[in-house]
């Protein structure tokens, strides 16, 4: 029941993420990418802290360190993210940087020899092309953007991985705290460094931040850590995958892009790759209940 738990919780974080798209296009036209990391990342520190205050006292030195270096990781991803689409297309941007989905096992494997499970391997391979077929436009050629972005999906497989197996020995909630405020703390350093600081903001990026760090911030990284304890890394990069097809779905809706064949075959590619990644516990069981037969 708990799997069942930690997988409902993945599967709303992607439904949030997606709808991050459409809130971010919003926020985007009235302040830049790194004021509005600044902003989500600094409001979703103070929320957590006004929740979750009574943590701090009970911090350890491993939830620190190991908190830190998730913040730290974290900002790295979406900062390699937001200077690879000055280079590159969106959905050469959002297709590349999906694929953590197959680099996470491989990290797995090669970082702590994990066995390389055949049906996540199958899911995230599957993911990958759904992503694909969801997002990439046009010639795949290689340009700084693109590299950059595929740096991008390293980072956030290692974001994914090791959230994964901090939360395994230390609190979930009172790592979130410690990665967001690492987080917060270098996107404010790196908005004074480039003199970003806005003087007036308009009410409707105001709204657009306070979603993006109510809900695609908080709400969902804390649904993310949480949902870590309960499933393996490699599952978890397949749900949050569906980030792209919900992203499709409410940009469709709010922003009136046109539904495809190429979007439909994606959605349904990635819903295989879940669905194969979720029932792989039954393929066993249910040739042993044959055979006892």
């Amino acid at each position: 029941m708990k799997q069942y738990i930690g997988d409902g919780m993945l599967l709303i974080t992607a439904i949030v993420w997606g709808s991050g798209f459409v809130v971010t296009a919003i926020a985007l036209d009235y302040l830049n990418a790194y004021q509005v990391m600044a902003g989500r990342f600094v409001l979703a520190t103070l929320i957590l802290i006004v929740l979750f205050g009574y943590k701090l006292r009970t911090f350890s030195k491993p939830v620190i360190w190991k908190g830190a270096v998730l913040g730290t990781i974290l900002y790295i991803a979406f900062a390699l993210q937001t200077v690879g689409l000055e280079y590159t297309t969106p959905s050469k941007n959002a297709f590349l940087t999906a694929v953590n989905v197959v680099i996470v096992p491989l990290i797995a494997y090669l970082v702590y020899k994990r066995r390389l499970d055949r049906y996540e391997v199958a899911g995230s391979f599957i993911a990958i092309t759904g992503i694909g077929f969801l997002s990439l436009q046009g010639p795949l050629t290689i340009n700084i953007g693109d590299a950059l972005s595929l740096a991008c999906a390293v980072a956030f497989a290692f974001d994914i991985f090791y959230t994964n197996r901090f939360v395994q020995k230390e609190d979930a909630i009172s790592l979130t705290i410690m990665q967001f405020f690492t987080a917060s703390l270098i996107s404010v350093i790196v908005v004074l460094i480039r003199g970003d600081i806005p003087h007036t903001v308009e009410k409707e990026a105001l709204y657009s931040i306070a979603y993006l760090a109510v809900f695609s911030t908080t709400l969902a990284y804390l649904f993310q850590n949480i949902a870590h304890q309960y499933t393996t890394a490699t599952k978890a990069a397949i749900i949050l995958s569906m980030e792209s097809f919900f992203g499709m779905l409410l940009s469709v809706l709010f922003l009136n892009e046109v539904l495809t064949a190429r979007m439909a075959i994606g959605a349904t590619l990635i819903m295989a790759a879940i669905l194969i990644a979720e029932a792989k516990p039954a393929f066993p069981k249910k040739q042993l209940a044959k055979n006892v037969r």
